[in-house]
C-alpha cells in the first residue's frame, strides 16, 4: 500500500505560521485594484486560476502572463530570462501590486523582475518555497510581504501558495 500523500501536505502546513505574512499579505492587497501575477509552469496555473478569482469575485483588474502567443513573442523577442520583466514594463506601475511566484526561489524570470520592482520602486510580494535562503527571498529588500513553505516538494509548495492567495477570496 502507498504511503498516506497528504501527510506531506499537513506537516508542511503545520511548519508555516500564515498570521503575520497573510496579514501583510490582505492588507497589501485590499489596497491595490490592479493585481499583476506571475509565475513559471505549475505556479502560472495557480497564478492564472487566482487572476479569475480576484476578477470574479472582487472585481480586481487581474493579469497574468499566460497567453501562448505572448509568451512565446516575448521569449522570442527578448529572450526567457527577461521575457517576464517585460511584461511587467508594460503592465505595471506604482498603482499596481505583482505578485511574484518560484517554487524554488531560483527562477531568473521571477528574479528579473524582483530586481525591476526593487529599481522603479515597485509594490510587490513573493511567494517561495525550498530553501529558506533562496535567491528570491535574499534579493527581494522591499517585498511587501515574503511567504516561504519550507518544502522540497513542488506540488506540495504550488497547492500551499494556491491556499495563501486564496485566503483573499
Amino acid at each position: 500500500m502507498k504511503k498516506n500523500p497528504f501527510k506531506a501536505y499537513i506537516s508542511a502546513l503545520n511548519k508555516i505560521d500564515f498570521n503575520k505574512e497573510f496579514h501583510d499579505f490582505n492588507i497589501v492587497w485590499e489596497k491595490f485594484s490592479k493585481i499583476i501575477i506571475l509565475g513559471n509552469g505549475g505556479s502560472n496555473a495557480v497564478a492564472s486560476h487566482i487572476s479569475q478569482d480576484y476578477i470574479k469575485f472582487h472585481n480586481k483588474k487581474s493579469l497574468v502572463f499566460s497567453d501562448p502567443s505572448m509568451l512565446t513573442c516575448f521569449i522570442n523577442d527578448f529572450g526567457m530570462e527577461k521575457a517576464y520583466q517585460k511584461f511587467l514594463e508594460y503592465h505595471s506601475d506604482d498603482k499596481t501590486l505583482s505578485i511574484l511566484i518560484s517554487s524554488g526561489g531560483e527562477s531568473k524570470n521571477i528574479l528579473n523582475c524582483v530586481n525591476y520592482c526593487e529599481d522603479n520602486n515597485l509594490p510587490y510580494g513573493i511567494l517561495t518555497g525550498f530553501s529558506k535562503e533562496n535567491t528570491l527571498r535574499s534579493i527581494s529588500k522591499n517585498a511587501l510581504w515574503d511567504f516561504h513553505v519550507d518544502s522540497f516538494d513542488y506540488g506540495i509548495v504550488e497547492c500551499i501558495h494556491q491556499i495563501f492567495l486564496h485566503g483573499v477570496v
